[in-house]
């Protein structure tokens, strides 16, 4: 059964606020129907184009609903516009149902400050891009903002900061709705390769050791990344690349500054930590990641923090 995902669209829209996310979505095949909905037919955007087929604001949204509020291009000015007023109180007479959470709220970048103006913040946790966090203090103030963060929950209730992030929290929540493996397809098809998560500002497994050229270990890399829960040995990887065993130990350390053990283990904990996330218990995300045991799950998370 497929999620409804409802994006509100106002003239001035960040352009990759909106598409950014609903290009993650789309990747997730039939799991999501997407959805345009606005004060208006026809939306211009931050980067020149015109919007059109937008389709008006419905009296409510079906239970189970997504509904993406992403950010515009000059927020002080186009989240105080008549159309900007009357999404918030369409938002308002929404309240009852996000209150019981019948639906889900994603705000991206800006969009907190529509949220916040409509009441949806108060006495929630947020965050928002840096450039507007003071005015996110002052359209919510009972509300706990968080700074340096990618995106934040409460409840039913997610923020995110600015721009890019959007992709972040769609990916997330394809995680969360979809599993693990359905956001890991994604994220390697939008070369992401994998989520950051809410709270840590710092690059995945997936993608802070991609920034070389070297074909090698990129061929090793995708082999490790498509199933890091395989018992893999380092002639096999080696195989993949076309490179000897102990060449492509040298690779890595040169072009990484890290074995290939070290780099399996760091995907291996990224995947049970997505399994933790899902409610697995800690033998079962353990086993599903490919550690032996979640003694040796706890031995290499032990190493990652020393």
């Amino acid at each position: 059964m497929s999620i409804d995902v409802w994006f509100v669209m106002l003239p001035g829209v960040l352009s990759l606020d909106m598409t950014g996310p609903a290009e993650t979505f789309v990747l997730a095949g039939d799991a999501f129907r997407l959805h345009y909905i606005g004060p208006q037919p026809d939306v211009p955007t931050s980067i020149g184009l015109t919007m059109s087929g937008i389709q008006p604001l419905p009296e409510r949204l079906p239970e189970g609903s997504l509904l993406v509020l992403p950010g515009v291009s000059d927020s002080r000015y186009q989240f105080s516009t008549p159309q900007a007023l009357r999404i918030q109180h369409w938002l308002m007479r929404l309240q009852p149902a996000i209150q019981r959470r019948d639906i889900t709220v994603m705000c991206v970048c800006s969009g907190a400050l529509l949220a916040a103006k409509s009441g949806l913040l108060n006495n929630r946790q947020c965050t928002t891009h840096h450039d507007v966090i003071s005015r996110l203090r002052t359209a919510a103030p009972t509300a706990t903002i968080k700074e340096n963060r990618i995106f934040v929950q409460d409840e039913n209730i997610w923020t995110s900061a600015g721009i890019t992030s959007g992709i972040d929290l769609a990916l997330h929540m394809i995680n969360r709705l979809c599993g693990p493996e359905k956001a890991l397809s994604v994220a390697r098809e939008m070369v992401v390769w994998f989520r950051r998560s809410g709270d840590d500002p710092q690059l995945s497994p997936w993608l802070r050791y991609r920034n070389h050229l070297h074909p090698a270990i990129h061929r090793a890399q995708d082999a490790l990344t498509a199933e890091p829960q395989k018992a893999w040995s380092l002639p096999d990887i080696a195989a993949l690349a076309h490179v000897s065993p102990r060449h492509l130990t040298r690779l890595f350390q040169t072009h990484l500054g890290i074995s290939v053990r070290d780099y399996l283990e760091q995907l291996r904990l990224a995947v049970a930590e997505q399994w933790l996330l899902q409610g697995r218990g800690v033998e079962q995300a353990s086993l599903a990641a490919g550690f032996s045991s979640p003694r040796q799950y706890h031995r290499a998370r032990q190493r990652s923090v020393n």
